[in-house]
């Protein structure tokens, strides 16, 4: 599978909107349209699997550039993902130290 960018597209699309687009091309696997955290806004891009390298380079040379609404497709080969940085362990230590009240304290019962 390869995995394709795809932004620039309109804020109120939808993933079946993008998946009978690409899908002239070549064979969707998934899609993810990418959005924002909090608000849960579409923010303009999504990232494709298609079949194969063959189906994403048709859909690459044909939308590249296109446009879709009033926007400019940019469609691409996906960049891999940064490599997760390896756990390290935190070097803060807590100490519990004494009070500095010095009430005497009450007897439990």
């Amino acid at each position: 599978m390869t995995k394709i960018f795809f932004g620039g597209f309109p804020l109120d699309t939808n993933e079946l909107e993008i998946v009978q687009l690409v899908s002239l091309y070549g064979q969707v696997e998934t899609i993810k349209i990418v959005r924002d955290k909090q608000t849960r806004k579409c923010k303009g891009y999504a990232f494709l699997e298609m079949k194969d390298r063959e189906a994403a380079d048709a859909a690459i040379d044909a939308l590249d550039g296109a446009m879709m609404g009033d926007r400019v497709l940019k469609v691409s080969i996906a960049p891999d993902k940064p490599a997760a940085k390896p756990f390290r362990p935190s070097s803060y230590v807590k100490i519990n130290r004494p009070s500095t009240d010095q009430r005497p304290r009450r007897p439990r019962k």
